[in-house]
């Protein structure tokens, strides 16, 4: 299968401390791959790695077999990596059809004549965006809040898409949603990198997981077979 994205031996240091440790992995066109480990794990710091909003000390990066390491997010976006937040953070003076929009004009290599407000409200309904779009982003709640980060992620029209925590502090009625609403997305080609903590969302979605602890991965394959690895169970549970 096509490697959509591909990390070699990738490092992050900060001073003293090894972050992450010499990670490879990879991520396969139409896959979702799930990162997993304990808090403080590294993943999020792995993941800004990736996007170039915190590159690598060393190792490399690829998309599409060509080496992205060190690029800016904004590089990135372009060749078509896209993002969710832990914490989103959207322009909050603005309302969510102007943050949308300013994702899919910034964002978006293949706007040319489209129509950037028919675009971002395309991607509010897909989705299923629960408020009005004239409503200003600061006055938002947590749910709201993930569906704006999502769309304006969309907006950019990706072929591959960062999750992270995506389901963090939803109801379970809202985790069946956005279960729902994750699959309709690879379903529709984009491949998906997701940090999540909720393993039966992890294993209702995720082909395969990579876990990592300490900033050093300890396991990698098919999620069933990763999530019942004992240095996996040991990881989060502790124990000897």
């Amino acid at each position: 299968m096509k490697a959509v994205i591909e990390t070699e031996n990738v490092t992050k240091r900060f001073g003293g401390l090894v972050a992450v440790n010499e990670i490879s992995m990879r991520v396969n066109e139409g896959e979702i791959v799930g990162l997993i480990g304990p808090n403080g794990a590294g993943k999020t710091t792995f993941l800004n790695a990736l996007a170039g909003l915190d590159p690598p000390t060393s190792g490399s990066v690829k998309m599409f077999n060509q080496t992205t390491t060190g690029l800016a997010p904004e590089k990135m976006c372009r060749l078509g990596l896209s993002r969710t937040f832990q914490i989103p953070r959207p322009f909050p003076k603005l309302t969510v059809l102007d943050n949308v929009k300013t994702a899919a004009i910034f964002g978006n290599r293949n706007l040319k004549d489209q129509d950037p407000v028919a675009l971002s409200r395309k991607m509010l309904e897909y989705v299923e965006f629960p408020a009005d779009e004239n409503v200003v982003s600061e006055s938002l709640n947590t749910v709201q809040l993930k569906r704006l980060d999502l769309a304006r992620a969309l907006a950019s029209d990706p072929k591959i898409l960062f999750l992270d925590e995506l389901a963090a502090g939803l109801t379970e009625s809202e985790l069946t949603d956005i279960m729902k609403l994750i699959k309709k997305i690879r379903e529709s080609g984009i491949s998906i990198l997701m940090v999540e903590h909720i393993m039966h969302l992890i294993m209702g979605l995720c082909d395969s997981l990579v876990c990592i602890q300490f900033g050093t991965k300890i396991a990698e394959g098919p999620t069933l077979e990763v999530a019942q690895d004992p240095k996996v169970t040991k990881a989060y549970l502790g124990g000897e």
